[in-house]
């Protein structure tokens, strides 16, 4: 996996990526939801043609179709944004933790070699 990119992983069956599967699953019950609802609206106004039942469905789903593909667009490049933070967070915090290491790495081997030469001078 390379850094900061998302690699689907393949489905051992045919290939396919499972995030592409599981997108149009969800588009699918979506769209099955939100013909569902318009079938109900027009189920309530009976005093509309099939002409005008099927008109009222179009527009339902068209308008709200329209909806989730904004809604879940959003939700994806928030997504986006919120893992450009963390992974910027934590490049901070690792090279923090990375100067720290070093520092204390660097002190113990200085305090080391004071020793050493402090017990070499005092065993002369």
């Amino acid at each position: 996996m390379k850094r900061g990119r998302h690699e689907a992983p393949l489905d051992g069956r045919d290939g396919l990526p499972t995030d592409a599967i599981e997108g149009y699953l969800l588009a699918r019950t979506h769209q099955e939801q939100a013909l569902r609802e318009a079938e109900d609206l027009c189920a309530r106004m009976p005093w509309l043609t099939t002409a005008q039942a099927e008109d009222v469905t179009h527009h339902y789903l068209r308008r709200r179709i329209d909806l989730t593909r904004r809604i879940l667009l959003s939700t994806t490049e928030r997504a986006a944004q919120l893992q450009e933070e963390y992974e910027t967070r934590y490049a901070l915090l690792r090279r923090s933790l990375l100067k720290r290491h070093a520092a204390c790495a660097s002190a113990f081997l200085a305090c080391s070699g004071g020793i050493s030469t402090l017990i070499c001078l005092l065993t002369r």
